[in-house]
């Protein structure tokens, strides 16, 4: 299995750069008025690193940003305790996770080139992706009963069976860089193409297609909403787009200052739960485009990443910076779980079978279980 650097890791790098020149909002619950003063516009070779270096040096970059001193008492803590497991490969960059149809989690190793499957008893078993170097990203359950991935290196959509079998389909464009992947309401997946500006739908049959948004939106996760309409972060336009099945595309700027969306679920109340690195602010916005923010106060930038729906009626996230894994009411109130392993840089969040929640620890290379 491959170990070389990822496209990840460079974009990593940019983005907490870009999220740390800007200012952390006041705590509590943001009232989206009056404009804020924005700073200074970010340095052009940010936005250039982002544009042109694929959706993969993130991690590598909020690694390098991620000093942990001590922490005020901010937002509750909870007392609960978290189980770590190693995976077998070392260095595998753990990125995606999802819950199987066979009550195991399954997730992407970006780093090893590799899918990995966990029992909720701690069994591991891990597939080598066909194409060499391909970077799987996000992974999600498809109708078909298999697992279906992005493969950001390589522009391809990966499908793999619960026995492991492997079938892969390359996208029409190229420097795509597919990452955050979803069941659709129409029986497809769809998927975001952070590098082209892109969203991609492909039928379990294989068949294609790619709809395009605002040039140089980034968008990069990717969920199905309410409405019945596919949600999606854009994360250089700080905005939120919807897209119909049928390709109709509508945008909504996110109020918050300095918002930088990342990852965004649909919500137990309807609306689309988003985590905002920029503004550090997990936020809500309803089908109508109405916004809610809520700022989390941590002593260090928290860059919130991944977010699911808890079995506890509440929105369970992780912070990359922040090692922490948070959970959040739809009311808005936060607490949260400090990681034991410092510096894990926490990715994707899911609910397994057992009802606890499952998370990647990129830096770590290791799957953390909390229980809710």
């Amino acid at each position: 299995m491959s170990h070389r650097p990822s496209r990840l890791r460079r974009l990593c790098r940019a983005l907490a750069v870009l999220a740390l020149t800007g200012s952390v909002c006041a705590p509590g619950t943001v009232a989206f008025g009056d404009a804020p003063i924005r700073p200074a516009p970010v340095r052009p070779w940010v936005k250039s690193c982002l544009r042109h270096g694929g959706p993969a040096g993130l991690l590598d970059c909020l690694a390098r940003h991620g000093g942990r001193p001590g922490r005020p008492p901010s937002q509750a803590r909870r007392i609960t305790s978290i189980t770590e497991w190693a995976t077998p490969t070392s260095s595998s960059g753990p990125a995606g996770i999802t819950a199987g149809p066979d009550d195991a989690l399954w997730f992407t190793e970006n780093s090893a080139n590799a899918v990995g499957r966990l029992t909720t008893g701690g069994s591991f078993t891990e597939y080598a992706v066909p194409t060499g170097g391909a970077g799987p990203a996000g992974i999600t359950v498809g109708p078909d009963g298999a697992l279906w991935f992005t493969e950001s290196n390589t522009d391809k959509i990966g499908r793999i069976t619960t026995g492991g079998s492997f079938t892969e389909y390359t996208l029409p464009t190229s420097g795509a860089y597919p990452w955050g992947i979803t069941a659709g309401p129409d029986g497809a997946l769809w998927f975001a193409e952070p590098g082209a500006s892109n969203i991609g739908r492909i039928t379990t049959g294989g068949t294609i297609t790619e709809y395009a948004v605002t040039t140089a939106a980034y968008p990069l996760s990717i969920t199905t909403g309410s409405d019945g309409a596919l949600w999606f972060t854009e994360v250089l336009n700080g905005s939120i787009g919807r897209i119909t099945t049928g390709g109709a595309v509508t945008e909504y700027a996110v109020p918050a200052q300095d918002s930088l969306p990342i990852g965004i679920t649909a919500g137990p109340d309807d609306n689309l739960w988003f985590t905002d690195a920029g503004a550090a602010q997990i936020a809500k916005v309803t089908t109508g485009g109405s916004f809610t923010g809520y700022s989390l106060t941590d002593a260090v930038f928290p860059f919130p990443w991944g977010i699911t729906n808890g079995p506890d009626g509440a929105l369970w996230f992780t912070e990359n910076l922040g090692n922490d894994i948070g959970r959040i009411t739809t009311g808005g109130t936060i607490t949260e779980t400090a990681i034991t392993t410092s510096g894990s840089n926490p990715l994707e969040i899911a609910t397994g079978s057992d009802g606890d929640l499952w998370f990647t620890e990129n830096s770590a290379s290791q799957i953390g279980q909390v229980a809710p």
